[in-house]
C-alpha cells in the first residue's frame, strides 16, 4: 500500500500543516496516510477564508447552489469506487457498506440542492393595511463541522450539504481516524467548481477548541461522544447555534407479540453492522420472558453466521474496529458483564490477529448495573435481559442519559402505538431496523444531544429567521 499525502483545504488551495501524523489501517495496522498537523493559524486561515468567502456566497440565489450541489454529487457517483475504498481502508467497514455511505452521501447532496429551492418566507398581516410583516429566511454564517471517524463522509455530508444549500459556508473538522476519505470528497468539490473558501478542511489533533472558539464562526455543528460534546458546549464564549448528536446507548424492546424472525434480524443488523460502530447500533435489547430463550438461540445463530475479516475481502460481513480504544472498551464490556454473571450464547471463535479485530458477542441475563447496558459500547456487543411487562421494558428502555434512538418489535397495534407514544427518544423504529431517512428530521434528546438533521429541519438549523416590518402609504394616498 502506497503512503498517501492528506493536506488541509483552504480557501480553494490544498495547504501542507506544521509536520504530519500517521493513520493506520486498522486491518492490517499498515501506514495508511501521512496527513498534515494543523494550527491555530491554519484553523484560523480556514475560518477566515470561509467569511470571505460568506459575503458572496450568501447572496447566490438557491437556483446556483442546487446546481452546484447537484454538480458535485456527480462528481462523488463517478468517484465511487475511489471514496468507497478509502473509508475501508482507514476504519475497517466493508466494501458494501462503504458503496452505501458513499451513495448516501450524493443522495444527500442531491436532497438538500431541491431542499434549499424549497425554503419560503411569508406575509404576516398587521392591523393597519399600511404596515407589512415579511418573515424570511438567511444562512446563518460560518459553520465549524467536527464529525467523528465511523461515517467518515456521510457525517460530514449531512452538515455540508445542508449548510452549502443554506448559503452558509464552512470548516470541516473530520476525526484524525478518517481523512483520506475526507480529502477526497474536498478533490470532488474543487473538481465541480465550488468557489475558493466556501468550504474548507484541517485536520489534526487539539484543534478543536481553535474552530469552536474562533469569533467568526456563526454556528457549531458537532457529531461525537458526549464528553467531547459537553466540552464543546461549555467552551463555546458567545451566544451562537449549536447543534449536537451525540448517540447513546440505543435499546430494542422485543414484546410477546413480536414476529421473533424480524426481531432477530434487526438485532443482528442494527447491532453488528459496522461492527457496532454506529451512533444508532442497539446495545441493549429487553424481550418478553416467553420468548427470551428462543430469541437468543436465533440471534446466536445468526451472529455466528457473520465472516469476519479484512473490509476489502469478498463475502466479508464484519470488520475490524476501528481504534485500538475501541476494541480495548468493547472488550471490558464483556469481562465486566461476565464477571456480573452473564454468559455469552453467541460462539467464541478465532478472528484475524494482525488488526483490531474482535468476536461478536451476545449476553444474555444481562442486568442494568452490568456496563454493556448503561454505556455505549461502539462495538460488536450486544446485551439481553428479560422482562414480563411493558411498563417494565419502557422502564428499563427510558434512561435519562440516552435518547436518540430506540426499537421495538410488535404485531400489536395498540402496542405499537403505546411504545411510540412512550419510548422517550428523537428517533423510533417499530418492525424494522432502521430509524432515519433522509426526508425526515434526525436528532436526540436528553444526553443525546440537540437540533436535527435531514429532512427540511436539517436546512433550517443553517438558517437564521429575519422579520421585517414595513410602513408604506397606503395605495392613492
Amino acid at each position: 500500500m502506497t503512503l498517501k499525502n492528506v493536506r488541509n483545504y483552504i480557501d480553494g488551495s490544498w495547504v501542507e500543516g506544521a509536520g504530519t501524523f500517521t493513520v493506520v489501517n486498522p486491518a492490517s495496522r499498515a501506514q495508511l496516510a501521512a496527513v498534515a498537523a494543523s494550527t491555530a493559524d491554519h484553523v484560523d486561515g480556514a475560518v477566515s477564508a470561509a467569511h470571505a468567502a460568506f459575503a458572496t456566497w450568501r447572496f447566490t440565489t438557491v437556483f446556483q447552489r442546487a446546481t452546484m450541489l447537484r454538480s458535485i454529487a456527480d462528481v462523488v457517483e463517478r468517484r465511487e469506487d475511489e471514496l468507497l475504498l478509502a473509508i475501508t481502508q482507514e476504519m475497517g467497514k466493508t466494501l458494501g457498506e462503504s458503496r452505501g455511505e458513499v451513495q448516501k452521501l450524493a443522495q444527500a447532496f442531491r436532497y438538500y440542492a431541491a431542499e434549499g429551492e424549497r425554503v419560503v418566507g411569508r406575509v404576516v398581516p398587521n392591523e393597519a393595511s399600511s404596515i407589512t410583516s415579511l418573515v424570511t429566511y438567511e444562512p446563518v454564517g460560518v459553520v465549524a463541522a467536527i464529525t467523528p471517524w465511523n461515517y467518515p463522509l456521510e457525517l460530514i455530508g449531512w452538515k455540508l450539504c445542508a449548510a452549502l444549500a443554506a448559503g452558509a459556508t464552512i470548516v470541516v473538522k473530520p476525526s484524525e481516524f478518517s481523512t483520506l476519505s475526507a480529502a477526497l470528497l474536498f478533490e470532488c468539490m474543487d473538481e465541480a467548481g465550488l468557489p475558493a473558501g466556501v468550504a474548507n478542511l484541517v485536520f489534526g489533533r487539539g484543534i478543536g477548541p481553535d474552530l469552536v472558539g474562533h469569533p467568526l464562526v456563526s454556528k457549531i455543528a458537532f457529531t461525537g461522544s458526549t464528553a467531547t460534546g459537553n466540552q464543546i458546549a461549555r467552551s463555546v464564549h458567545h451566544a451562537i447555534p449549536l447543534s449536537m448528536e451525540l448517540g447513546g446507548t440505543c435499546p430494542m424492546v422485543v414484546t410477546e407479540h413480536a414476529d421473533l424472525q424480524k426481531a432477530v434480524s434487526a438485532a443482528a443488523r442494527r447491532g453488528f453492522r459496522n461492527a457496532g460502530q454506529i451512533c444508532i447500533a442497539i446495545n441493549r435489547i429487553y424481550v418478553h420472558s416467553s420468548l427470551y430463550e428462543e430469541f437468543l438461540s436465533r440471534l446466536a445463530v445468526a451472529v455466528d453466521a457473520l465472516v469476519i475479516g479484512d473490509g476489502t475481502e469478498d463475502g466479508v460481513d464484519m470488520g475490524p474496529l476501528a481504534t485500538e480504544e475501541g476494541l480495548a472498551k468493547a472488550r471490558r464490556h464483556v469481562d465486566d458483564a461476565l464477571a456480573h454473571g452473564a454468559r455469552i450464547v453467541s460462539a467464541r471463535r478465532d478472528v484475524p490477529a494482525s488488526g483490531s479485530f474482535m468476536c461478536p458477542a451476545v449476553l444474555a441475563d444481562c442486568t442494568p448495573d452490568m456496563l454493556v447496558m448503561n454505556e455505549e459500547t461502539f462495538g460488536p456487543v450486544v446485551g439481553v435481559s428479560a422482562f414480563d411487562s411493558i411498563d417494565d421494558a419502557l422502564e428499563l428502555a427510558n434512561r435519562p442519559d440516552s435518547g436518540l434512538a430506540a426499537y421495538a418489535f410488535t404485531e400489536s397495534l395498540a402496542e405499537a402505538h403505546l411504545l411510540s407514544a412512550r419510548l422517550d427518544y428523537g428517533n423510533v423504529a417499530i418492525n424494522n431496523p432502521d430509524p432515519g431517512i433522509m426526508n425526515a428530521p434526525y436528532g436526540g434528546r436528553k444526553g443525546s444531544g440537540f437540533g436535527y438533521e435531514h429532512g427540511p429541519e436539517g436546512l433550517l438549523g443553517y438558517l437564521e429567521i429575519k422579520h421585517t416590518r414595513i410602513a408604506h402609504a397606503l395605495p392613492g394616498a
